[in-house]
């Protein structure tokens, strides 16, 4: 079993029943992980991801083996057939083997490049690690996908979950770097697992993967988007058509407490980290309504039910 895409859930509203049990008794399975080790390897920086997921495997028991890729590893070679006579000093062949020799489970984070979209949608790294590995690989985040965050994401809005069907949106909101798509694209695929109104909103030109986001409606008016809304998830994305690029950083797209009025009360999300008065204001990221540190306190339950149903499926 692998966990790579939200997709990969059977159901989501039995796993995010199953978590939340776990989040009441987090040791309850201590015994679970005991001898079974946890390789995680970083191609990119974390915070909520690495911590959270070195958590999770500690409820479980197990021991947690940490690389920083770019700075302590070698720089692998991807491309089968390539011939190694520059740059890169090891192949995924070996390297996949070699770690799969010390590690029961093997986690992996590398972003997106955003230069060549081609190469980006093929998921080089995850993808090399999923051919070669010889242990189940876990989707720390990759290119286009950051499934233990809309696991997160579907945690938290259960525990704020309404009485009504609920309406979620999901906004762009400016950023001073381009950003990749992988946590839209993974909320994206949540949301069209749930039983909500869910409009995505964003200027025009800022489309996802059309392959991704399907027939979700999308409304490029922020304000009527937010009517009525019970949920606001804010992200930037970089631009997907011109792709990787910046080509809008216009500020009334940030989130105001003007515009949660709009709102039918609505809780504020994001993935976090984010960067205060550009993406969200002050006012609303520290109101009451704000329930980003709640969504990284879900982040270790989503990580440790991954874990354990891997776990439980080896025995």
């Amino acid at each position: 079993m692998n966990y790579i895409s939200i997709q990969n859930i059977d159901s989501l509203d039995k796993w995010v029943k199953q978590a939340l049990k776990i989040k009441k008794k987090p040791l309850k399975n201590k015994k679970l992980g005991k001898n079974k080790t946890l390789g995680m390897l970083f191609f990119n920086s974390s915070l909520r991801t690495r911590l959270s997921t070195q958590k999770a495997a500690l409820n479980l028991g197990m021991n947690v083996m940490v690389m920083n890729f770019t700075s302590e590893g070698w720089t692998l070679e991807f491309e089968d057939g390539a011939i190694m006579n520059s740059g890169a000093s090891e192949h995924i062949k070996e390297a996949a083997a070699v770690v799969s020799q010390y590690c029961d489970i093997i986690a992996i984070r590398a972003f997106a490049g955003l230069v060549d979209k081609e190469k980006d949608n093929a998921e080089i790294v995850l993808s090399g690690f999923l051919k070669y590995a010889t242990v189940p690989v876990v989707n720390m985040e990759s290119a286009t996908g950051h499934p233990l965050q809309s696991l997160a994401d579907a945690i938290t809005m259960a525990e704020h979950k309404t009485e009504h069907r609920p309406k979620v949106v999901l906004t762009w909101a400016p950023h001073p770097k381009a950003l990749p798509q992988a946590v839209p694209n993974s909320f994206v695929e949540m949301m069209q697992l749930q039983d909500a109104d869910f409009v995505i909103t964003h200027p025009e030109g800022y489309e996802l993967n059309p392959e991704i986001t399907k027939d979700s409606k999308i409304e490029y008016d922020q304000n009527k988007a937010f009517e009525n809304a019970d949920f606001i998830y804010a992200k930037n994305w970089s631009n997907y058509n011109d792709y990787g690029q910046i080509t809008n950083s216009d500020p009334n797209w940030t989130v105001t407490s003007d515009k949660m009025k709009l709102t039918n009360n609505a809780k504020f999300m994001h993935c976090l980290p984010v960067r205060r008065n550009v993406i969200v204001t002050d006012e609303v990221i520290d109101s009451e309504n704000s329930i980003v540190i709640e969504q990284a306190n879900n982040r270790t339950y989503a990580a440790q039910l991954v874990l354990q149903k891997i776990l439980e499926n080896r025995k």
